[in-house]
């Protein structure tokens, strides 16, 4: 089989967790498939977890990346959708079993197939295989099947529109399942790279929208955003002012938390669902706090292709974009460590094209 000689920063093992250049091979597109030139690719809290195993599923090498704006250079004899010089977008996923019920609805992301959906790095959601691996879009080219790749409307500046793809469809998705609608008061824990775009498309839906932040220094930027109001969460008088208020939380702080401390929030009939944390909160649930107003505690997986390429068509219609700072990739390391400081607002984007400095 034809092979595409690729450049990329890859993670070769946990003890080693930083990411380095390294030369691997894609297969060459199959009559269903695009080949994309890597323009821009977007840096996802959930990278870092995977460079560091912290979920215990990574296998190396690993070069991450889910956030992908690029170029299309080549198509397969079957493609339809897209021709060579298209604008694209590939989120997290890049296959599924499309037979199991979940995804002749349309859900790939909660495909019940035997081995998940395929992710765009890291291989199989449920892997049989240890040895079976994807690499993803902290390199120059990507292969994709049609039918997983997104169109770009004009209207994004495809500099920022990387982190949709990820942050927003991840927020999107419960905001649309959970019928989001004018009036409704919801309520944003995290202002962050997924929590920035939540509040932007909560507000666009016509919510009342009340941000929950640790950080003060975030207040400002957030109304900016669409951000009604602000409780910062160790003002206890604030938060015990707001209990019984909220409709609807999206929650999107991705390291262990106390739910308990914002199921208060939650009107009866109120809905709080987790979109940052894959794992167990610090403390149960207390089902006293759920139970006496009939509230539900909910999670959500990033979104479907469908509603992927409906995010990104909201966000050209309503002018949203992520806030995003532009890096080369040989800073990918000292950004990640800033993430863990939490010193980034609110999403870096590596430029590919920093990759044509580096050496075969």
């Amino acid at each position: 089989m034809e092979k595409i000689k690729t450049k990329g920063y890859a993670a070769k093992g946990s003890i080693l967790s930083s990411l380095s250049y390294m030369n691997f091979e894609r297969n060459a597109p199959k009559a269903d498939e695009v080949l994309i030139e890597i323009l821009y690719c977007g840096v996802c809290h959930s990278d870092l977890h995977q460079v560091k195993n912290d979920w215990k599923n990574t296998i190396y090498p690993c070069v991450p990346g889910h956030e992908i704006i690029g170029k299309i250079i080549q198509t397969g004899s079957s493609v339809t959708k897209f021709k060579t010089g298209d604008t694209v977008g590939v989120g997290c996923m890049i296959d599924s079993c499309g037979a199991c019920a979940s995804c002749k609805e349309g859900e790939e992301n909660y495909c019940e197939g035997p081995v998940g959906w395929t992710a765009t790095y890291n291989g199989y959601m449920k892997p049989k295989d240890k040895e079976f691996n994807t690499y993803g879009g902290y390199s120059d080219n990507i292969v994709v099947k049609e039918s997983f790749v997104l169109a770009i409307p004009v209207a994004l500046d495809i500099k920022a529109a990387a982190p949709v793809l990820c942050a927003g469809v991840t927020t999107y998705s419960p905001l649309k399942h959970w019928d989001i609608k004018k009036g409704d008061k919801v309520g944003v824990v995290g202002i962050g790279g997924l929590g920035h775009m939540a509040v932007q498309i909560a507000a666009a839906m016509g919510a009342e929208v009340t941000a929950i932040t640790a950080t003060e220094e975030k207040k400002n930027e957030t109304i900016t955003l669409g951000a009604s109001h602000v409780i910062i969460s160790s003002d206890e008088k604030a938060m015990e002012a707001a209990e019984l208020s909220l409709d609807f939380i999206l929650n999107t702080i991705p390291d262990q938390y106390d739910i308990n401390t914002f199921v208060k929030l939650l009107k009866k009939n109120g809905v709080i669902v987790a979109v940052g944390l894959l794992g167990p909160y610090k403390k149960p649930t207390d089902n006293n706090e759920v139970a006496f107003h009939r509230r539900s505690v909910a999670g959500s997986l990033i979104g479907s292709i469908a509603e992927t390429q409906e995010v990104l068509e909201f966000c050209a219609e309503n002018n949203i974009s992520p806030m995003v700072e532009l890096i080369p990739i040989q800073e990918i390391n000292a950004a990640f460590d800033k993430m863990v400081d939490k010193e980034i607002r609110f999403r870096y984007v590596i430029d590919m094209q920093s990759l044509k400095q580096e050496k075969e």
